[in-house]
């Protein structure tokens, strides 16, 4: 596959966040770019597809299991790792549990409450760079 964009020296990783709690992006988007990713934001699944679509430059995707719209996290992720094979995936959730008949085999389960420090050392052990 010869499609991998080599990130430039100076820009920033491109993050995807999806999330519907305005508060709770806002906070993770912070400890995120913090750490030198640049983040895009999403609140709905079917956005998310589609900047995933258009953005070659997404390198990984954090989501929340309840989103508004029809599609929750778990579809987002399974569709998102479809659209990029081995694309790497943190699945957030304070009331669902990880499904690993709905995951994908790349993706990980942090559970509410957490820090957006955790969110950010499980973003960093899925890229491999733990």
């Amino acid at each position: 596959m010869g499609n991998e964009t080599e990130s430039l020296p100076g820009e920033r990783p491109v993050v995807l966040v999806v999330e519907d709690e305005a508060l709770t992006i806002m906070d993770l988007s912070d400890v995120l770019e913090g750490a030198g990713f640049e983040t895009l934001q999403s609140a709905s699944a079917e956005r998310a597809i589609s900047l995933l679509e258009s953005r070659p430059d997404i390198i990984a995707l954090i989501t929340d299991v309840e989103l508004s719209g029809k599609t929750d996290g778990f579809d987002l992720a399974r569709t998102a790792v479809q659209l990029r094979p081995g694309l790497p995936v943190v699945i957030v959730s304070g009331r669902a549990k990880p499904d690993p008949d709905r995951m994908p085999q790349e993706a990980q389960f942090v559970a509410r409450p957490c820090r957006g420090d955790d969110i950010l050392d499980v973003l960093r052990t899925v890229m491999g760079r733990g």
